[in-house]
């Protein structure tokens, strides 16, 4: 059984996922961890099969048709033993001497209440990512995607789902964790069952993180390890919600998440932290 396996789903990103596994595993060469990597081709036309000559340990699973995030991920970690997974974007990079896996590792070892870690998260201009939240409203698009939530109520209701009277540089338990890097205990995960696979993208990392809480475990946020993200919102390039579901596929996949996390979990909205 492998110490972490670095799981990573891959639609046409075979660069940025190369990248990313060099940088992590660069500041991984003192970790003493035993390290795997699945790489899930989601039907991707820009294979990834040469990595695995180029990384110690890397497993690749193909997928004749983008079966989406959690079905991808949930296959990964089918795939390969491990006592922790690491959920992984491919539009990340590790900065060096952090020993990054070995700081959640150990932040997980030492709190075995916890369910699902995620790091602090930056943009490339070194500006907070927002990554951490509470579970959502039912109109929080309302607020994160029009003028509704720039002032007023709006932006009251917005700034508390992300969190942003939350202190940062310090570590705590939080609702959810952005599914583009989450740490997951893999007996935590057994227990609540992995991604469901209802949602084809966006809504399961919130969804997992509250299977977490139900089931006794708690999601943290760790502030003292990093890395980059570029999160570019697929769903989120055409302005406007309507304007959106009528141009963007990922917007209408994005409601369609939506509304089937809420029929989910209707009459069962509260806090956790």
């Amino acid at each position: 059984m492998f110490d972490v396996c670095v799981t990573i789903v891959n639609t046409n990103e075979k660069k940025e996922i190369e990248s990313s596994l060099e940088s992590l595993f660069f500041d991984s060469k003192n970790s003493g961890l035993n390290i795997a990597v699945v790489v899930v081709n989601n039907a991707s036309l820009d294979s990834a099969d040469d990595l695995a000559s180029k990384f110690p340990n890397l497993t690749i699973i193909k997928n004749t048709r983008n079966e989406g995030f959690g079905k991808a991920h949930n296959r990964a970690f089918a795939s390969v033993p491990a006592k922790y997974y690491f959920v992984l974007n491919p539009d990340t990079e590790f900065p060096a001497s952090q020993n990054f896996l070995r700081h959640l590792y150990d932040f997980m070892e030492a709190h075995t209440q916890v369910g699902v870690v995620g790091p602090k998260v930056i943009y490339p201009d070194g500006s907070l990512q927002y990554s951490c939240y509470r579970f959502p409203t039912f109109w929080q698009p309302i607020f994160s995607r029009t003028r509704y939530g720039q002032s007023g109520q709006g932006k009251i209701m917005s700034d508390k789902f992300l969190m942003k009277e939350f202190d940062h540089a310090t570590t705590r338990p939080v609702d959810w964790v952005m599914g583009s890097a989450m740490f997951i205990r893999k007996t935590a995960w057994d227990t609540v069952g992995g991604f469901d696979e209802r949602y084809w993208m966006y809504a399961e990392d919130s969804d997992l993180c509250r299977r977490m809480w139900e089931a006794g475990f708690a999601v943290y946020y760790l502030h003292s390890v990093y890395l980059r993200h570029e999160h570019g919102r697929a769903s989120a390039k055409i302005p406007g919600v309507f304007n959106a579901l009528i141009k963007n596929k990922y917007a209408r996949t994005h409601l369609v998440s939506w509304l089937k996390y809420f029929w989910k979990w209707r009459g069962n909205h509260k806090y956790y932290r």
